[in-house]
């Protein structure tokens, strides 16, 4: 065979050999598609909510304001968070002052505070223990105008297991003494609100 001939062949048979091995290398067309000739939709990752702790830290401060008076308030709980389960005493420790934005001496009393309990599980809402409420006996209520402050501690009891947090909605109910000297007041209210994850 002539030598022009023989290096023609080795050129074509080297040709059909990388092609043979580039087709080794790709994707075939049909791979990817199901069995019915189409291409498979990706299935959506479950996305994960992230359930709000006011108390993640052990303790929290809110300022509210009540007409002319402005108010902190301390939150805490003696319980660790990881042991905030639903069958736990959950105890919520509070403390309020108030300073006055017009303070020519007059006093600053809380008369009424109450706690609202709303619990939710994986699926909406569900039942929850009955409302808390102090109730002062005085005639104008507890002092709490600053340096003096009203401390409480409400225990949660035990919830649905199925719960996932509390949200405790408190109620500040106020009299502020209109002068320094006055028998008159005025009534001034505050609400705040403390969500809390329930530990699994």
């Amino acid at each position: 065979m002539p030598t022009t001939t023989r290096t023609r062949l080795a050129a074509l048979t080297l040709a059909a050999a990388l092609t043979l091995t580039l087709a080794a290398c790709g994707q075939a067309p049909w791979a990817g598609l199901d069995t019915a000739g189409s291409t498979p939709t990706p299935t959506a990752k479950a996305t994960i909510t992230p359930i709000v702790n006011d108390l993640s830290a052990g303790s929290a401060r809110h300022e509210l304001v009540a007409g002319d008076a402005a108010l902190t308030v301390d939150y805490s709980s003696s319980l660790s968070m990881d042991q905030w389960t639903a069958e736990a005493n959950k105890p919520v420790s509070f403390s309020v002052s108030a300073a006055l934005g017009t303070d020519d001496g007059q006093g600053v009393y809380l008369s009424k505070v109450s706690i609202v309990t709303a619990v939710s599980g994986p699926t909406g809402a569900l039942d929850a223990p009955a409302a808390f409420v102090d109730q002062s006996s005085l005639p104008t209520g507890y002092v709490m105008k600053a340096p003096y402050s009203y401390g409480q501690t409400f225990v949660l009891s035990a919830i649905d297991p199925a719960a996932t947090s509390v949200t405790l909605s408190f109620t500040y109910e106020l009299l502020i003494q209109t002068t320094p000297t006055s028998t008159t007041f005025a009534k001034q209210t505050a609400s705040d609100q403390l969500t809390i994850a329930i530990a699994k």
